[in-house]
């Protein structure tokens, strides 16, 4: 089943590529969260189901009028490489979802493209909020334990479980899961791809140039240090500027320049006045 048939399922009547706008945004983890809780694997599996058809608001607003998208699909993905902060294998609850291209979203649209709306937090009903170091109910008889505290060098947390519904997601500032938020977007086009490739293209080459520019700066005193933190904050723009003043410097043409007037602070670290 392709993207499209996917998302007419939930449609009145069947939209083409150029009408919708799909995006995919990270709804949830098992990850320990900034309120010391998790979800459990199971509690994944049973949102993964649950958030398929789940409208998108904003701030968890209840109101009909800050519908904003849909989601007609989800996926577990999980990383073998990367553990949790209490040791297992991560895992995560990815989402598919649409918006129906309109004149009156095409700024939120391009607020996702470009990163200002991105963190999203999810609403949903979980039967039981264990300890992760004993397994007591939380909601019922509790436990000595604490929330954030090691024992036995195990890092205790709230594990939520035996979810019985998922309401919503939104869009927030500040998620209670760090890594929830907008993955990627997709506008089912030829343009779209291309530019996706040379921004691919784009971050390798800064990734090169950044590196002879480090060769360049060298790493023998302070100076030379503080130089090379300043070009781990510059863009290609100035990489390229810089790494050319580098080279007149080395060729004994000219003296090194920056935009602006730089100088070095007493604790050696690099300072644009």
């Amino acid at each position: 089943m392709t993207e499209l048939e996917k998302l007419n399922r939930f449609t009145r009547r069947e939209h083409q590529a150029e009408e919708v706008y799909l995006f995919d945004a990270v709804l949830c983890d098992n990850e320990i969260d900034r309120d010391l809780e998790c979800f459990s694997e199971e509690a994944l599996g049973a949102l993964q189901k649950l958030f398929i058809g789940k409208t998108g608001i904003f701030d968890h607003d209840l109101r009909a009028g800050g519908q904003t998208a849909r989601i007609y699909d989800t996926e577990i993905v999980r990383d073998a490489e990367r553990m949790t902060k209490d040791g297992r294998p991560y895992m995560a609850l990815k989402a598919k979802a649409y918006m129906i291209r309109t004149a009156s979203n095409a700024d939120l649209i391009r607020e996702i493209d470009g990163g200002i709306k991105k963190e999203v937090s999810i609403s949903c009903s979980a039967g039981r909020r264990r300890c992760s170091v004993c397994g007591a109910d939380r909601s019922g008889e509790g436990c000595r334990h604490v929330p954030g505290r090691i024992y036995d060098g195990k890092l205790c947390c709230t594990v939520l479980d035996e979810i019985r519904d998922a309401y919503e997601w939104s869009f927030v500032a500040v998620p209670a899961q760090v890594a929830a938020g907008v993955t990627k977007h997709f506008t089912g086009n030829r343009e779209a791809d291309t530019m996706e490739k040379e921004q691919a293209l784009l971050g390798e080459v800064e990734k090169m140039l950044r590196k002879e520019v480090l060769v360049l700066c060298g790493r023998e005193n302070a100076v030379s240090k503080a130089l090379c933190l300043a070009a781990d904050k510059m863009d290609i723009g100035e990489l390229m500027a810089f790494k050319r003043a580098l080279l007149a410097e080395h060729c004994g043409e000219a003296e090194v320049q920056l935009c602006g007037s730089g100088s070095i602070a007493p604790d050696g670290a690099f300072r644009m006045d």
